[in-house]
């Protein structure tokens, strides 16, 4: 009896997905919550896994398709695999770990490597096995499979198979072309900036802040904290908690507009802008007013590893009060951040960078670094914005205000 294959049950928020990537092709047989699609979606990408043992019998809904929520996407027939799959009885049971290992699942299920990875494994042919991880808990990356890959083809013996003919050299003057769609998550961000910039009454300030105390904090103690914590000391969570005492005293910085109406939130998720292959991310850390430094940095570097491998869940980047961006781990000097609808306001961070500055009539080499605050002056005036950028910058170039709470 053959048993539909649904796509995921979506939010509200998701009306539909797009198939990105089957990992079975009909007549092959399957093992119980093993990967079967790749579905994405505005926002993430969802893994849909069998239900059972058995055969992929069709496939309704190629890729590139369009699917909406529960939708029926293939069918499975349970207890196919023994005919379909005759000559594997003959194989020892041993060689099932292994097999299972080639699909790069673990033995408690749960995927070694991400959607970008698996399918450029599939793409050339290699297990799980041939390749090392560099992620976290041994996850295998895409730029881990980019690697094996290259060693792979330096490796090949020159005489193992005839070379290629050579790609035709572009014409002379020639200007080549390539024409590739937007993903979704793509579109999406499009739509959302362009939306931001033309509903919000929107304005940027400026300030510089003195890294220098927070340097001297963190090299003072990286390593007793890092003993006693398990990871190490960064310059985010300085910034995410000196974000919430600043948004305290000034709420309409953590506040949104609802049509005619502001709301203010009385507590603090604030959004972390993430990088990843698909596009920029911002999932959110729920009430990091309750958060020390080193459940900051742990959920800050959980955020980075899921986002890297197509993990994040739509509830992980759903909502969200206040957002912080760092541009200055691509060497960005200065720039202004675009808000992130519905919040009014969003940080930017950006580069350290050793200056000339003038301390009580001396010159002195500071490592110096420019904060700015785009906001929506509907509702924040200049007035409040700038407080809460000086806010800001005196928590970090004094970190003791923390502790004492002025």
């Amino acid at each position: 009896m053959a048993t539909d294959i649904k796509a995921p049950q979506f939010p509200e928020s998701v009306a539909d997905g797009t198939v990105a990537t089957w990992h079975k092709k009909e007549g092959e047989a399957v093992k119980r919550d093993e990967l079967l699609v790749d579905i994405e979606t505005d926002k993430v990408v969802l893994e849909v896994v069998a239900p059972m043992d058995g055969v992929l019998t069709k496939i309704l809904k190629g890729e590139d398709a369009t699917v909406e929520s529960q939708e029926v996407l293939g069918q499975l027939e349970a207890g196919a695999s023994a005919s379909a799959s005759a000559p594997a009885e003959e194989k020892p049971q041993a060689a099932e770990a292994p097999a299972a290992e080639a699909q790069g699942r673990d033995d408690d299920g749960d995927a070694q490597a991400g959607p970008a990875a698996r399918k450029l494994m599939s793409e050339h042919g290699l297990n799980a096995a041939d390749i090392k991880g560099t992620g976290a808990k041994g996850r295998i990356t895409k730029e881990d499979v980019e690697k094996a890959l290259a060693g792979k083809q330096q490796n090949q013996p020159a005489s193992s198979a005839p070379a290629p003919a050579a790609a035709p050299a572009a014409a002379a003057g020639e200007r080549e072309e390539r024409r590739v769609p937007m993903t979704r998550l793509r579109k999406r961000i499009a739509e959302r900036l362009v939306a931001a910039q033309q509903d919000a009454a929107m304005l940027t300030t400026f300030n510089e802040v003195n890294m220098k105390p927070i340097m001297d904090m963190r090299k003072h103690y990286q390593s007793e904290f890092e003993k006693s914590h398990g990871v190490r000391l960064g310059f985010m969570s300085f910034f995410t908690r000196a974000c919430v005492e600043a948004l305290k005293r000034f709420p309409a910085v953590n506040a949104s507009i609802d049509g005619d109406d502001i709301v203010y939130h009385g507590y603090y998720d604030v959004g972390m802008a993430v990088s990843s292959d698909r596009g920029l991310v911002v999932p959110v850390m729920r009430d990091a007013d309750q958060k020390g430094l080193a459940e900051i940095e742990s959920q800050i570097i959980e955020f980075g590893t899921k986002a890297r491998d197509g993990k994040l869940s739509i509830e992980e980047m759903t909502g969200g009060t206040f957002t912080i961006s760092n541009g200055g781990i691509f060497g960005s000097l200065l720039s202004t951040p675009i808000l992130n609808p519905p919040q009014t306001a969003i940080l930017g961070m950006h580069k350290i960078q050793e200056r000339p500055m003038a301390v009580d009539g001396e010159v002195k080499i500071l490592p110096m670094m420019y904060l700015a605050l785009s906001y929506d002056h509907r509702i924040i005036d200049g007035k409040e914005a700038v407080q809460f950028l000086v806010a800001v910058k005196n928590f970090i170039e004094d970190p003791a205000r923390l502790l004492l709470d002025i």
